[in-house]
Formats: C-alpha cells, structure tokens, sequence
C-alpha cells in the first residue's frame, strides 16, 4: 500500500495515515464566536472518511482586534473550551486527530470586524486589499498578543484537542512580524530576521511552559508573501524560521504562502492538470532539507500519483488539502480504494463564501 496511508508520528501523538484537513473558515460559526452543531457535524464527517489530521478553522486569540471574518470562531476566553471539547470528542470517535489552529488578523480585517477600532499590526503598512492603514503596536501590546497566544494554548490542551497550530501564514499577525513587507520596525521586534521571529520565541517559550513537553505544537509557515523582490519575505527568512521553530520545540510544519494582497497566490484557482498542482512544493523541499520535523505540504493537491510523488520523493511527510474536501469529504476513503484517482475539485475558489462551507461551483450548478 502506497505511503499515503501509513500511520506518521508528530510529535507524542500518532496518526492514521498522511492525510491532514487544512485549516479552512467554514463561516459556521456562532454569532458569539462558540463552536457550532453545524460544525461539529461537519468535522465529525471528515473523521467518518478517514482524514488522518482534523485542523479547525483558525480561531482568534483576541477580541476584537484578533478577529479576520464573521462567524470566525474564537478561543479568547475559557468559555470556548467546552464547545473545542465536544469538537474533539466527535472527532476522537473514529479515530483522527483534531488540531487546534489559532491565529490574529492584524491588519487584514475590517472596522465592522473590530468593532469599529483601528486594526494594530507590526507597522503601519497600508493593505492595498482593503485600504486600511494599521496603527503600529506597542511594545505592551506586542506581550499581550504574546499571552494570548500562549493561554490559547493552554485552551486547546484544555480541551481535549490533539494539538495546537500556530498560524503563522497567509499575512495574518504573525507572518506579518516575519515579513520586512509589514515589519518595518527599528526595535528589538523588526530589522533582523532574529528580530522579526522574536514574537514565535516568546510565543514558544511561554506557551510550552503552560501545556507541558509533550504537548504537540505545529505551525502553518508562510513561504512567500506572493511578491518577490528584497523587501518580501525571502526563502532564507523562511528557512531561519523553520529551523528556529524545530529548535524551540514545534514538532511539525505546514508550508503555504501568500497574503490578501497577492491575489491568486494563496489558493490558485483552475488547478486541473498535474504540472499545476504542489506549487508550494520547493519551499516545502528546502525546508525539509534543514529540519529533521515532518514537513506538510499545501496547495493544490488533487492527484493521488502527484501525492505520492511528494512523499516518495521526500518533498514532504503529508498531504494537507481544503478546497477538495468541501466537494467531496469521503475524498481519502475514494482514493484509498481507487474508486478514484483525483479530487474533482476544479479550484474555482467560489467556496470562499460567507453563506456557508459548501461548493459553489457550476459544475454544482448545472
């Protein structure tokens, strides 16, 4: 049987097979941020069809500046551990792993998100995708995000959850530390790439104080901002990152890219031949390259030959997929018994709705 569905140890925890649901906002949500029946049906499905690693829908570690979009769930305060703790049982009934994915807006959010208060980020760079200009953090409220990442933490152990990803991609909060394109600070928080990867240190260091050694830590990297030139984010920012992470405990790493403002580099749409698909897959080869933690690669995945050419290949130890599993959740068991040999998912992205996590293309239509 192909390595796809072979078991892989991360960390203390074990899992079934290779396959990881990338973290994906369902819009599901309670209006107050709380976990959903609608949600725990959904990923209660995604265990039934055999997905190996259940990442939630990243959940903001702080109200309201922390929040990115409606319905967006919430982990900001110990009354959403009950509603994590009944995700988890759900999923723990068929045997995957649940995930915790936790993340800040930063700069890419709204007024009406925010309550009307002016976003904060690392600096005070205009995001061409919605026009806001961000205050720049102080340095106080730089250990407050800070702390509430790490109680977060705390809170997805708390609630039963498998682990807990850091979202440090797709140019929410903590990629924007990491990127010279948003961080343009003088202080000991920008400049130097050791300076703009201190915010993970001290996220790391605080937050595995609270849940222990053997807690499994993940991150979701961003490899790319989607823009190239000396003032983006470059591959050697990206690979200190990765091998700072592996030093401070993370146990794997997701690898993605993009931010708002590059359109079309975060989630490529019409993905329908196989040249086109693991586009992040050089970034996640040179990771893999300088750490010795599994590696999860995204972005485009569709074909099983192409997935098993990533892991037979050594690009990476995973698959994670999103979009596919919005069509088709019994996507894995398919592909397992060959019912199939490619997601007909044709990446048309109309499933990035505020209606709902349903596919939208026409295809459904017609």
């Amino acid at each position: 049987m192909t390595t796809l569905f072979s078991p892989i140890s991360i960390g203390s925890m074990i899992v079934k097979n290779r396959f990881v649901r990338s973290a994906t906002q369902d819009f599901l949500g309670n209006i107050d941020g709380s976990i959903s029946d609608d949600e725990v049906a959904l990923y209660e499905t995604l265990a039934k069809n055999d997905v190996g690693i259940i990442i939630t829908a990243h959940s903001y570690v702080m109200h309201p500046l922390g929040r990115a979009s409606i319905r967006q769930n919430g982990i900001y305060d110990d009354c959403f551990i009950a509603g994590y703790r009944k995700l988890a049982d759900a999923v723990h009934k068929h045997g995957s792993k649940l995930i915790m994915q936790i993340s800040h807006a930063g700069r890419q959010t709204s007024l009406s998100l925010t309550e009307n208060n002016l976003p904060m980020a690392p600096s005070a760079v205009t995001d061409n995708s919605t026009g806001i200009t961000p205050r720049e953090m102080t340095e106080a409220e730089i250990w407050q995000l800070i702390d509430d990442f790490a109680a977060a933490m705390a809170r997805s152990d708390a609630a039963n959850c498998d682990g807990v990803q850091l979202h440090i991609a797709h140019g929410y909060a903590l990629s924007q530390f990491i990127s010279p394109y948003t961080n343009r600070r003088n202080d000991d928080w920008g400049g130097s790439v050791e300076n703009r990867t201190r915010i993970l240190k001290e996220i790391l260091l605080r937050g595995r104080k609270l849940v222990g050694s053997d807690y499994p830590i993940l991150v979701k990297l961003n490899s790319t901002d989607g823009f190239t030139g000396q003032e983006y984010l470059s591959l050697n920012d990206v690979l200190f990152t990765a091998k700072l992470l592996e030093n401070l405990g993370v146990c794997a790493i997701e690898v993605s890219g993009g931010i708002k403002e590059a359109k079309g580099a975060m989630s490529r749409p019409g993905i329908i031949r196989p040249e086109q698909e693991a586009y992040f897959d050089k970034a996640a080869q040179a990771i893999k390259n300088t750490v010795n933690i599994p590696v999860i690669l995204v972005g485009g995945l569709r074909s099983l030959k192409v997935m098993e050419n990533v892991l037979e290949n050594g690009t990476a130890d995973m698959i994670a997929i999103s979009r596919p599993f919005i069509k088709e959740p019994d996507l894995i068991v398919r592909l397992r018994e060959k019912q199939q040999l490619k997601a007909s998912c044709i990446s048309c992205n109309a499933c990035f709705n505020p209606s709902g996590l349903k596919c939208y293309c026409k295809s459904e239509k017609d």
